[in-house]
């Protein structure tokens, strides 16, 4: 009998699936089920994960020009990455592992505290609306329009009938925005109640790290299986297609960190943004340049 051809086409392994696969929540998902601690993917160790990351800064750049320049020439598409989670997930280190690999001229950042006074006289997805980022550009929200379904659910700040209906009204506000170029990339960072706790307790024994601290991060903890309920509803109900939802697990920051560069690296790809069509005689502008 012959030998196989080491390169025979049919030898050759499946691809990997995509992170994006590998994270999205989809039908019979389960937050109880999670791992905080899993390495999903990729490399084993924070050497060797952080050198990878560093490694698609060139790729992203590359990628976030081209976006731009298709909003120069009409195009409406942009990114926006919205992250949840529980305090000490890693929201603002999550941030920075973004802020890494893009161009800060491009990248448009916002927080979601409590609503203010203000705000709580219009509706909820008003304040949201005025955060949204331009056409060409990348946008991070650290928090986000789902604390009115996660904090004022758990909260009782509003009637259960109230919360319950947003479900279906976020669904039909993003497909709305996705019509009209943005690209959702949601990512709830999950990290453990075990490894939360060790972060609150850092946090509390270093002098320069106790302004990060909340006591009501404490009364959270308390409510914890309620938030974890919260969070279970909000991502099965409102993971759709035009606005899919995907799970980090965060107890590694390193790993967490390779996750979501990789995520946005890969929701770029697929934009593949275009530089637009000259609409002028480059030949003719290059004599007038070397004449001028």
């Amino acid at each position: 009998m012959a030998k196989k051809n080491k390169n025979d086409k049919n030898d050759k392994k499946p691809a990997p699936p995509s992170v994006r696969e590998l994270l999205r929540v989809g039908p019979g998902f389960d937050m109880a089920a999670v791992d905080a601690r899993r390495v999903v993917a990729g490399p084993k160790d924070k050497v060797a994960a952080l050198a990878e990351v560093g490694a698609l800064e060139a790729e992203v750049s590359d990628l976030q020009e081209r976006l731009y320049a298709e909003s120069r020439g009409g195009g409406k598409r942009r990114l926006l990455v919205v992250l949840q989670g529980m305090d000490t997930s890693g929201k603002g280190g999550a941030i920075k592992a973004l802020d890494r690999i893009t161009e800060p001229l491009g990248t448009r950042i916002a927080q979601f505290g409590a609503p203010t006074k203000a705000e709580l006289k219009k509706h909820y997805l008003w304040r949201i609306e005025q955060k949204l980022p331009p056409p060409g550009t990348i946008g991070v929200f650290d928090r986000s329009h789902y604390e009115d379904v996660l904090v004022v659910r758990v909260r009782n700040l509003v009637p259960a009938e109230e919360w319950e209906k947003r479900y279906d009204e976020i669904n039909a506000w993003e497909k709305k925005w996705a019509d009209d170029g943005i690209v959702f990339l949601k990512c709830m960072l999950y990290i453990s109640p075990e490894e939360q706790k060790e972060r609150l307790l850092a946090r509390l024994a270093e002098p320069d790290k106790q302004w990060k601290y909340r006591p009501g991060d404490v009364d959270d903890r308390l409510l914890w299986d309620d938030f974890m309920q919260a969070y279970q509803v909000a991502l099965t109900r409102c993971s759709t297609d035009h606005a899919p939802w995907y799970v980090i697990p965060a107890d590694r920051k390193w790993h967490r960190d390779w996750l979501l560069t990789h995520l946005a690296t890969e929701t770029l790809r697929e934009m593949n943004p275009h530089y637009p069509p000259t609409e002028f005689d480059v030949e003719a502008e290059t004599a007038r340049a070397r004449a001028s």
